[in-house]
């Protein structure tokens, strides 16, 4: 079956403690992972989402299918490893009320995926591909699958967006920088906060890294600001959106729901400042509730989202 949108990642249990977890405090078991959430998303909203990666052959990878599933996300490529467990990440409350989060993703599923077992995905067909910079951090097998992905999907006309969404946890600017350059000439969307787009290109200022892009071949850049909204370029055009103001309560996942609106809209056919404003308003809906992508909306909900505040639908 051919989907809307690809993508490839990895997805892990998640266990979200409402206070420190050395104190034993109250927890959730839920799942999490950029790609996956992104999928999700989109599902949400009535597209066609596939997403791949490797999961143990065990009860947590069993969650992720499920709820994967769940979604509505096609699934039937992802491979089941014997040897390797499913990753998992910890995110408790520290001092000050700071979120913190523990990865324990090494040596996982996913930190051995390869391009031959990416490619039966690839190649059942996809209007776009999603990826981010996470999946090429974890090892070199899935940067090159990550790579071979990318090279595949624009020999086949499909577009590609890369989100660079920097992990220091996982590898260095300079890693990454050396990892994802050589990607440009296939990507189609470049999709960055503005203090990672050095990461990809050269230049003294944003407006010089963007031109750098373009020159890379990048047909779009949307540059994302947080709570200060947002920024797309193209080779004609370049403006902001502002963000909603919205009851923030959790801001992890939002840059994934960013992402997902903005594909979103490139998928039913919005112009460039619709795809913005549908990016931002599923930003402003993933920090108004808790969870990666548990508050992200269906399409039936979009209209609600777009409501001048304490305005009612009816």
């Amino acid at each position: 079956m051919r989907a809307d949108v690809l993508t490839i990642g990895e997805a892990m249990v998640t266990v979200r403690c409402a206070g420190p977890l050395r104190l034993g405090s109250d927890s959730r078991v839920s799942t999490a992972g950029a790609e996956a959430t992104v999928a999700i998303a989109l599902s949400r909203l009535g597209h066609t989402a596939r997403w791949t990666g490797a999961l143990g052959n065990d009860e947590p990878g069993e969650l992720v299918l499920r709820t994967l599933r769940a979604e509505g996300v096609l699934t039937e490529h992802v491979v089941r490893r014997t040897d390797a467990p499913t990753g998992l990440l910890l995110r408790d409350v520290a001092a000050g009320a700071r979120a913190r989060v523990h990865y324990y993703r090494r040596d996982s599923a996913a930190s051995t995926l390869s391009w031959d077992e990416v490619r039966p995905a690839v190649e059942a067909g996809q209007a776009g591909l999603h990826l981010t910079g996470i999946t090429p951090a974890l090892g070199p097998a899935p940067l090159e699958a990550v790579a071979a992905t990318a090279r595949q999907a624009h020999r086949s006309g499909s577009w590609v967006s890369l989100d660079v969404n920097h992990r220091s946890l996982l590898w260095s600017r300079e890693e990454a920088a050396r990892a994802l350059r050589p990607l440009l000439p296939y990507v189609t969307v470049l999709i960055a906060s503005d203090d990672e787009l050095d990461i990809v290109a050269k230049g003294d200022g944003e407006r010089d890294r963007v031109a750098a892009l373009l020159d890379a071949g990048v047909e779009e850049v949307v540059v994302k600001r947080g709570a200060a909204g947002a920024s797309y370029h193209d080779a004609r055009t370049s403006f902001d959106v502002t963000a909603r103001r919205v009851p923030v309560v959790d801001v992890v996942g939002a840059g994934d729901a960013f992402t997902a609106g903005y594909l979103s809209g490139r998928l039913d056919g919005l112009d460039a400042y619709g795809r913005l404003e549908r990016a931002t308003l599923l930003g402003a809906a993933s920090v108004a509730c808790a969870g990666d992508w548990e508050g992200l909306p269906t399409r039936a909900e979009l209209p609600a989202l777009a409501l001048p505040d304490g305005e009612t639908l009816r």
